[in-house]
C-alpha cells in the first residue's frame, strides 16, 4: 500500500480503490488528505490530531464514511451515529477493508497537573503502526513504525528507545512540525545512528511525500 505524510501526524494509506486516513489535524492538509477517503481512524482528541469541523463536513459530505476513534471523540460526533465507532485498546477489525489491531489507551503525560485523557494506537495491516501521542509498544511485530519525533510530552532519549523498543525495520517521523528543522534534524539523527544497529532504518518523509509499505 502507499503510504502518503502530511504536516504533523496525519498521514493516509492507499491500497487499490481503498483509502484511510490517521489524525487529519488542523496543522494538516485536509483537503488532500480526506479527498475521497472510505474511513478515519483518530488516536485521540487533541485538536492537532483531529479538526472536528472539518471531519464532520467529511461526514456529512459522504454518509459512506465511517471514523473509529476513543469514545470522548465519538461522543461529540453523535449526530453521525453508526457513521463513528468508538474503540478500545485489544480491539481487532476491519476499516474500508483495512485490518486494524489497537493498543495502548492512555496519551502520554504532558504533566501531572493535566488530565490524561484517552488515547488508542492503530496497526494497519499487521503493518503500519500509528501511536498517536503515546510511547505505546504493540505486542506484536511491527515492519513500518510512524514516530513521534517531538512533543510537549516527550524528550528524545524516550523518542530513541521507543523506536528501538519497537523496532520496525522501517520508521518514518510524525509529530514533527512544532519545532526548528535544525532541532529536527538532530533528533532525527540521533534515532537513525542509534536504532540502526537494531535493525532499525529510519527515512524522513516531507509534507505530501509517499513511499510504498
Amino acid at each position: 500500500m502507499q503510504l502518503t505524510k502530511y504536516t504533523h501526524a496525519c498521514v493516509r494509506l492507499d491500497e487499490g480503490d481503498r483509502t484511510l486516513v490517521i489524525d487529519p489535524g488542523v496543522f494538516s492538509e485536509l483537503d488532500a488528505a480526506l479527498d475521497g477517503a472510505d474511513a478515519v481512524l483518530i488516536t485521540h482528541e487533541h485538536a492537532d490530531h483531529l479538526h472536528a469541523d472539518r471531519l464532520s463536513d467529511a461526514l456529512t459530505a459522504n454518509p459512506r464514511l465511517q471514523v473509529w476513534a476513543p469514545l470522548s471523540v465519538v461522543e461529540t460526533l453523535d449526530e453521525f451515529g453508526d457513521q463513528v465507532v468508538a474503540v478500545d485498546p485489544g480491539q481487532d477489525f476491519e476499516a474500508a477493508g483495512f485490518r486494524v489491531q489497537t493498543f495502548g489507551g492512555q496519551h502520554a503525560v504532558i504533566h501531572p497537573s493535566i488530565p490524561v485523557i484517552a488515547n488508542i494506537g492503530y496497526l494497519v495491516d499487521n503493518s503500519v503502526y500509528h501511536p498517536g501521542d503515546s510511547f505505546s509498544v504493540p505486542s506484536v511485530d511491527v515492519s513500518t513504525l510512524l514516530l513521534p519525533t517531538h512533543a510537549p510530552w516527550s524528550k528524545t532519549a524516550e523518542v530513541i528507545d521507543f523506536a528501538v523498543a519497537v523496532r520496525a525495520p522501517q520508521v518514518f517521523q510524525i509529530h514533527d512540525s512544532l519545532i526548528t528543522g535544525i532541532a529536527a534534524n538532530m533528533i532525527e539523527g540521533h534515532v537513525a545512528r542509534i536504532a540502526e544497529p537494531f535493525g532499525v532504518t529510519f527515512q524522513h518523509l516531507a509534507p505530501l511525500e509517499s513511499v510504498g509499505v
